[in-house]
C-alpha cells in the first residue's frame, strides 16, 4: 500500500496537501497515525467534505520513508 507513494505524483505536507485539495487534485490522502490531532484536524475535514480516501499510516517516520524524504511526514496525498 505504501510502496506506490515513492513512484507517484503526491504533495507530501499540511500545506501543500491544504493547496492540492481545493484545488481538487488529491486522489487519496495518507495520513500519519501519531501526527499531532490538532495539525491533521482540519485535513481530515476537507477530505470528509470532498469525499477524499483516507488512508492512516503507523507512524510520521514511516510515512516520511515511503515518500522517499528524509523527514517525517504527518500527511501525505497522492493527486489525480
Amino acid at each position: 500500500m505504501l510502496t506506490n507513494l515513492k513512484d507517484t505524483k503526491k504533495v507530501v505536507g499540511i500545506k501543500q496537501a491544504r493547496r492540492a485539495i481545493n484545488n481538487n487534485e488529491v486522489q487519496t490522502m495518507y495520513i500519519a497515525g501519531d501526527a499531532e490531532p490538532k495539525v491533521v484536524h482540519d485535513i481530515i475535514q476537507l477530505c470528509s467534505d470532498k469525499s477524499i480516501e483516507i488512508i492512516y499510516v503507523k507512524s510520521m517516520k514511516e510515512l516520511g520513508k515511503a515518500c522517499g524524504i528524509e523527514v517525517s511526514a504527518a500527511v501525505a496525498a497522492i493527486l489525480k
